[in-house]
C-alpha cells in the first residue's frame, strides 16, 4: 500500500511538472505576441487578417540543433468554426524540428513565428508531420503593418514564417525544417490524451488559463469580423 502510494505520489508531481512546462511556453507565447504587435514594422495586418492559425516558438537557440536534431516547442492557435475563419481558439502544443536554420540564427535566443494562410496548410499540420518547404510551401514573410503582402510568393505560400533575435523581427527561411503536433505536450497541458485535430476542429476543450493573454491578443489584432474567409 505504501509503495503503490508513492508510486502514485512520483507519477503525480511529474504530470504536474509536465503541465507547468506546457503552461510556461503558452505564458512565453503571449509575451512575445505582445512584444512583436508593438513594434512598428510587425506582421501586415492583411496577412494577420487571413491567417487561418499562428504558430509561436519561444526562445530556439543554436546549440539545441547542433547535436541530433534536437528541437523548439511551442503552440498553435487558430480561428475557429467554418473554413476556420471565425474567432481564436484553445491552443494545440507544437514541435519545431531542426533544418539548416538552426545554423543561420547565431547563438542568440530566436523566438519563431509562423502564419499558416489556408485550411490545407493547417488541416496538414492537425494531421501528420510537415516538412516545410516540402509537404507544404513556405516563404519568409514581410513585415510593416502596410507592407505589400499580394504578391504571388506570399499569395501562393501555405505558411509564411519570421523570426525575433536581438530584438530584430524578420522574415526568415524556414525551408527543410519540420512542424509537428506535440502529442505528449497536449496530453499534459488538457490532462487528457487528445490530439490536435480535435483541439482545434473541435469539440474543442476550454482555453488554458495560461494562454488567456496570447488568445485575447490575436482577438485584439484580428477579430473575427476582420477574418478574410
Amino acid at each position: 500500500m505504501v509503495a503503490l502510494l508513492a508510486v502514485s505520489t512520483v507519477a503525480f508531481a511529474s504530470e504536474t511538472k509536465e503541465k507547468e512546462k506546457q503552461e510556461e511556453r503558452l505564458q512565453n507565447a503571449g509575451t512575445i505576441m505582445s512584444e512583436i504587435l508593438k513594434v512598428p514594422d510587425n506582421i501586415p495586418q492583411d496577412l494577420l487578417d487571413k491567417t487561418k492559425c499562428v504558430v509561436v516558438i519561444p526562445s530556439v537557440l543554436k546549440a539545441a540543433f547542433v547535436v541530433g536534431g534536437s528541437y523548439g516547442r511551442g503552440t498553435m492557435v487558430c480561428r475557429r468554426g467554418k473554413a476556420l475563419s471565425g474567432g481564436w481558439g484553445a491552443p494545440a502544443m507544437m514541435v519545431l524540428e531542426g533544418g539548416s536554420f538552426g545554423f543561420q540564427i547565431g547563438g542568440e535566443a530566436t523566438d519563431f513565428v509562423l502564419l499558416i494562410m489556408n485550411e490545407r496548410g493547417a488541416n496538414s499540420l492537425l494531421h501528420s508531420k510537415v516538412k516545410l518547404g516540402g509537404d507544404v510551401s513556405v516563404a519568409a514573410g514581410p513585415v510593416g503593418r502596410t507592407a505589400e503582402a499580394n504578391t504571388d510568393a506570399y499569395m501562393r505560400s501555405e505558411i509564411l514564417t519570421y523570426s525575433r533575435a536581438r530584438g530584430l523581427f524578420a522574415g526568415v527561411s524556414l525551408e527543410g525544417a519540420s512542424l509537428r503536433a506535440d502529442n505528449d505536450g497536449n496530453a499534459a497541458l488538457y490532462g487528457r490524451d487528445i490530439d490536435a485535430s480535435r483541439i482545434v476542429l473541435g469539440p474543442s476543450p476550454a482555453t488554458p488559463s495560461s494562454a488567456h493573454q496570447l488568445v485575447a491578443l490575436l482577438e485584439r489584432a484580428s477579430p473575427t469580423s476582420r477574418a478574410h474567409n
